[in-house]
């Protein structure tokens, strides 16, 4: 079974190995999916390994080392995830920045990281490294629309980096007790706090939730925020490599509700946040108080409904209101973090999902700002982004 291989004595300890262990038993098997321009688009898990392989070797190429960090300035998309597992195949670090947060933030802390290889998503993120004026060894796009020429002449395209022959020779250099993401958060107060989280508490952590909610190879999943947060590289990218499931991507993170509804994952990792965004969602769109309409909803979310009340509630009500937040298939609705609050707790329970919780053991220290040539493998003579 696929969820026990963990177990075995040859069992990868770090997150390439796993992707090279999936593509030599599942070959063919599919991946990833990001949904682009309203289609689906895949990879197989040999297309996945081949692609993350090429990566590293452009990555080894440019002087990439283990001594070095990639930070990855993104909204959820897979060239994104390649090139943080083609950053930790060359034994490096990968930096995800949340998309969420604040240019101003974002602009400080690279300000204050001043790493040299960055990943862009596009012209706005490239406009980030711009403005925290910072040289880079090497700076790559998935999306050049709208990329200033500045930038454009300091840049290369992912399809370019991705078009190398891989290296035969280039060996997974990860090592299970080496960092393989490093997060980062500014408080008020300007000091900047750092998470870091190694091979082995990624892979012992996935394969635990692997074990213990029965994860296998058919689930299906959705990453919204592209791994940025601790959580999620627990609990949603070391599961998928482990179980060898499907990661599917949203078109973008405004699309991420639509697509979800059209998925309908079976896997979802999602945070307070996400579970309260879903249920004011569904508030939105209930009848007036007052009506039939919702008199019936109310009847249908009764606390612990009879047997026929709980069979007509769900073909009357409960199937839609699940439909319409993209939960009609879910099997494992998985909450990382805080808890819910009660009213939402109280609806998704009256839906018939139940919300499993699994503890966010974040270690925040104070982040021990090092030098450039340290940290990510600065050389003198990289191009300047003014």
């Amino acid at each position: 079974m696929v969820q026990f291989a963990q177990h075995r004595p040859d069992a990868p300890g770090t997150l390439p190995e796993w992707l090279q262990r999936q593509a030599a038993d599942h070959a063919t098997r599919l991946a990833l999916r990001h949904k682009h321009l309203g289609v689906w688009q895949v990879r197989t898990w040999q297309q996945l390994a081949d692609e993350v392989h090429r990566l590293a070797t452009a990555f080894q190429q440019r002087g990439f080392t283990e001594a070095s960090t990639l930070v990855v300035l993104s909204r959820p998309r897979p060239e994104a995830l390649i090139a943080a597992l083609a950053a930790q195949w060359l034994g490096g670090v990968a930096v995800l920045f949340d998309p969420l947060q604040g240019s101003a933030a974002q602009v400080e802390l690279l300000r204050e990281l001043n790493p040299g290889y960055f990943f862009a998503e596009g012209a706005e993120e490239m406009a980030l490294v711009g403005a925290a004026k910072l040289s880079a060894s090497l700076l790559f796009y998935a999306d050049g629309r709208g990329v200033a020429a500045e930038y454009a002449e300091a840049a290369l395209d992912y399809a370019v980096l991705v078009a190398t022959s891989a290296d035969p020779a280039l060996k997974v250099r990860a090592r299970t007790e080496r960092s393989a993401f490093n997060f980062y958060r500014l408080h008020e107060d300007q000091h900047i706090e750092l998470q870091r989280i190694s091979h082995g508490e990624l892979v012992r952590e996935g394969a635990r939730l692997v074990q213990l909610e029965h994860l296998g190879p058919d689930e299906e999943a959705l990453a919204a925020r592209a791994f940025a947060a601790g959580g999620q590289a627990r609990y949603l990218l070391a599961p998928w490599l482990i179980a060898g499931f499907r990661l599917n991507f949203p078109e973008n993170l405004h699309t991420r509700d639509r697509d979800r509804r059209e998925l309908g994952p079976t896997l979802v990792a999602g945070t307070r946040e996400t579970y309260g965004r879903l249920y004011q969602e569904v508030l939105t769109r209930l009848p007036d108080a007052g009506t039939w309409q919702r008199r019936l909803v109310d009847w249908a979310l009764a606390a612990q409904p009879g047997a026929l009340r709980r069979l007509l509630g769900y073909w009357l009500v409960r199937r839609a209101l699940r439909d319409i937040i993209g939960f009609s298939r879910i099997q494992a609705p998985l909450l990382v973090g805080e808890p819910l609050a009660e009213p939402v707790q109280a609806f998704f329970a009256a839906l018939d999902i139940r919300v499993r919780t699994w503890p966010d053991p974040a270690r925040w220290q104070v982040a021990p700002i090092e030098p450039a040539s340290r940290i990510s493998g600065w050389i003198d003579d990289r191009p300047q982004l003014a």
